[in-house]
């Protein structure tokens, strides 16, 4: 018992976030940003707000993120961190109800992208997140797996100014270009 409520009060200090996946109608591409800080393809979505619920987060980070009004029509999925460079996230599946696609101060590219083709520079854990999306089952909770140190340290050699980037982020320090 003693863990369990141990267990409760660590995920409750755990920043939480949302991403969302926005399918087309034909569930052949999905929606993707482009992020203005770290330049990579990432699904929309961000932290959540003191006082905020979960799905009013997603909704109020898709209308920012990309234009589109949305309405939720499922919840994928729970992601917990296995260490500090992830967030307790809520992967929701969303709809569109009206808007159109727009770039913002946080995003240089809203494109929906072919699940077949999908850009190459997509971190971890978003491919994860993209196929879980695609599958039609019960809400799942999985562990965050593929955010790893390991994983940080082999991009930083393949991509040293992305991860530079992602770190002054995390720190605070936007680079908004």
């Amino acid at each position: 018992m003693q863990k369990r409520i141990t267990d409760i009060l660590a995920i409750m200090t755990i920043p939480e976030s949302v991403s969302c996946a926005i399918f087309d109608p034909s569930r052949t591409a999905i929606l993707l940003i482009k992020r203005r800080d770290v330049p990579v393809w990432v699904l929309p979505g961000g932290g959540i707000d003191p006082g905020e619920s979960p799905e009013e987060a997603a909704i109020r980070e898709i209308v920012e993120e990309t234009g589109l009004t949305v309405k939720i029509e499922r919840l994928v999925g729970i992601y917990s961190p296995i260490n500090r460079l992830a967030r307790l996230t809520h992967l929701y599946e969303c709809a569109p109800l009206s808007g159109a696609l727009v770039t913002s101060p946080e995003t240089q590219g809203v494109a929906f992208c072919p699940l077949t083709s999908l850009p190459k520079l997509i971190p971890p854990p978003y491919p994860e997140w993209i196929a879980d999306a695609q599958r039609i089952v019960p809400p799942i909770h999985k562990h965050l797996t593929s955010v790893t140190y390991r994983c940080l340290i082999k991009n930083l050699f393949l991509h040293p100014i992305l991860i530079i980037r992602f770190l002054l982020a995390r720190a605070g320090l936007t680079i908004n270009t």
